[in-house]
């Protein structure tokens, strides 16, 4: 991708900086990478068709009908619905799904994101229905259960029994999603194998509260960082644990699915606002990476880093020390804010006290490696340059 050649971009990514135009370029990589995941399952499709059910035929190749009419009618729409993270997360897991009956279960569902598609571009062919008893998931809209009218209809549109299930919005264009099938792998995530909350379980009003308060924090402390974040989380996914914890809340972001941000419930809108970051920051170094390879194809070796219990490979250091870095970058603003609440600046104060070294430890790390590339070792010289400045002018809170 041209953008990111851009003089002093790669550096401005480097040190954590909030740019607009590195959003851009880096949510342009994103999109150029689904569409040719969408298009290699397109492929897998016409390769495997004598392979498969004629129903299994005829609804895929009605549904990619509808959205190809969606895309003539608003392309911009329909990017809206491609580019939505859990799509990604969809084409991951129909694209590793062995043939026969798994892979026609994901196909099946091309029908929501079709309809998905014709309802944001106002596409009204009803070429789409629910059949029950399975649900019918539009991405980053809702679901809708039948039977019922053509899903393209819209919940507005219904003239049927059909139960819509809409999406609950975040401020900012963003969506508390409960309901996509794929939000969470069927593994669960991390070692503790956290499953997505049910929709049963999910309090949206504090969600709601929450997101709202962490993002006036952020705007509080740095404007532009809160902007980039709008721009860059689209999902908010809870997460359940079985069980009581007493640490921080686990947050994740799915190299499948960039954009979503899978966390559980956070204590307080400090915590909400800091994982944010986190994650926000772990979506841009994913699609960096996509245009700018940073590591060699064999880098495997394990190091041991602060914030983990397990080794890391060198991709894990890189992506746990960025950030990292990012939050001791919105921590150093925060503590001397004029405009953060005392609480939380003194929350930042005493994390970047905490965090720095932890920092500065995984930055020496992979000074050392030999498994970056020279980008990786230009891009890793800039977290360097960026960490010295922030040691450089630390002030206590007032």
């Amino acid at each position: 991708m041209t953008s990111v050649t851009v003089p002093g971009l790669l550096t401005e990514l480097a040190g954590t900086s909030p740019s607009p135009d590195g959003t851009a370029a880096l949510r342009a990589v994103l999109h150029a990478r689904r569409l040719l995941t969408l298009k290699a399952l397109l492929l897998r499709y016409e390769r495997q068709r004598a392979e498969l059910r004629p129903g299994t035929c005829a609804r895929f190749e009605r549904d990619w009908a509808l959205l190809e009419a969606a895309e003539r009618t608003d392309a911009d729409a329909v990017r809206e619905v491609v580019d939505y993270p859990m799509t990604g997360a969809w084409l991951t897991e129909a694209l590793a799904a062995p043939p026969g009956p798994p892979f026609e279960r994901h196909l099946a569902h091309l029908g929501g994101l079709a309809a998905a598609a014709a309802v944001r571009a106002g596409c009204r062919r009803g070429v789409t229905r629910v059949d029950p008893p399975d649900p019918l998931h539009l991405p980053g809209l809702g679901t809708l259960r039948g039977p019922g009218p053509p899903a393209t209809a819209g919940p507005a549109d219904r003239d049927g029994p059909a139960d819509w299930t809409p999406l609950a919005p975040l401020a900012g264009g963003a969506v508390l999603d409960d309901l996509d099938p794929y939000r969470v792998p069927a593994a669960g995530i991390g070692p503790d194998a956290l499953r997505a909350a049910e929709r049963s379980c999910v309090d949206h009003e504090r969600w709601g509260r929450l997101w709202r308060a962490a993002h006036a924090l952020l705007a509080a402390a740095h404007p532009e960082r809160a902007v980039e974040t709008r721009a860059t989380v689209r999902a908010l996914v809870p997460l359940e644990r079985p069980g009581p914890t007493a640490g921080p809340p686990i947050s994740a972001t799915r190299r499948a699915a960039p954009g979503a941000v899978l966390a559980e419930p956070p204590r307080d809108a400090g915590a909400l606002a800091d994982l944010l970051v986190h994650e926000t920051h772990h979506t841009k170094l994913a699609a960096l990476a996509e245009a700018v390879p940073l590591l060699r194809p064999d880098a495997d070796t394990l190091h041991r880093v602060a914030w983990r219990p397990d080794p890391r490979p060198v991709s894990g250091v890189l992506q746990g020390a960025y950030a990292h870095l990012a939050l001791l970058d919105l921590w150093w603003r925060a503590r001397a804010g004029p405009a953060v609440p005392p609480g939380w600046r003194l929350h930042a104060h005493s994390r970047f006290e905490a965090h720095r070294d932890e920092v500065a430890e995984a930055l020496s790390i992979l000074r050392d490696s030999s498994e970056l590339t020279s980008a990786g070792r230009e891009f890793v010289r800039g977290m360097d340059r960026h960490l010295a400045r922030l040691g450089t002018l630390t002030r206590h809170p007032a």
